[in-house]
């Protein structure tokens, strides 16, 4: 049998990061070292998904994989977020880590950015569901047995009704046309809260929502960016 890859594994919390990891636990190719989460210090949350540090934990615990977490400044510099990922990058390849697995599907820039900054610490990026058709991920994701429910939705395009809301069939009906159905644009963000590899599911509560506005850092306030989150909070 072939040696397996050394690889850590970027979990955002959310539902395309679940559906490419099962499928590297079933391709059998990589040995997953640990999950790897960037989140807010000062907040305790995942980054962009608003998710509580505690849930994530949840996670990592249900799925029986360790989990590590980089603690980042609320508002990092680009400079600072290289600076602390290729520190933290280094500790991996120190650890005789290979490979770095994202769940992205379609951001050629994104995709860009990332190979380049791991090529600079001696890591290479494996992006399982890239360019797959984001409809036929989202049923996947369905069908397989996911359950998700979403945290977090740009004001772009959605209201924060859409906010606690479960990704089921009548979740993506209900979302306007011009909306990516898996939310690849940034439209919104979810928690997974069970599936086929989940040992159990995360016990959670719908908190409040809140409405943030980040500033682009371009001088027009149009350019900015609100969301609304819904606080997910752990039933114990």
């Amino acid at each position: 049998m072939p040696t397996q890859k050394k690889a850590i594994f970027n979990w955002s919390s959310g539902k395309d990061s679940a559906l490419a990891l099962m499928e590297v636990i079933e391709q059998n190719e990589y040995d997953i070292h640990c999950l790897f989460t960037s989140i807010n210090k000062e907040a305790q949350r995942v980054s962009m998904h608003g998710v509580r540090k505690e849930l994530l934990e949840e996670q990592a615990l249900s799925l029986g994989i360790s989990l590590q977490i980089l603690a980042l400044p609320e508002t990092p510099s680009m400079e600072d977020y290289d600076h602390y990922m290729s520190r933290k990058m280094n500790e991996f390849v120190s650890e005789k880590v290979a490979y770095s697995i994202f769940g992205d599907i379609n951001l050629e820039d994104l995709r860009q950015y990332r190979e380049h900054q791991l090529a600079s610490v001696g890591l290479k990026a494996v992006f399982p569901l890239w360019r797959r058709p984001t409809a036929n991920i989202i049923k996947d994701f369905i069908d397989k047995g996911f359950k998700a429910v979403v945290t977090c939705v740009s004001d772009k395009y959605l209201d924060a009704s859409f906010t606690g809301r479960v990704i089921d069939k009548s979740f993506l009906s209900d979302l306007p046309k011009e909306v990516d159905p898996c939310g690849e644009n940034g439209e919104f963000h979810s928690f997974v809260f069970d599936g086929p590899m989940f040992k159990f599911p995360i016990a959670y509560k719908l908190g409040e929502v809140v409405h943030k506005v980040y500033d682009s850092g371009k001088e027009k306030k149009s350019h900015d960016t609100g969301f609304y989150f819904r606080d997910l909070i752990k039933i114990n």
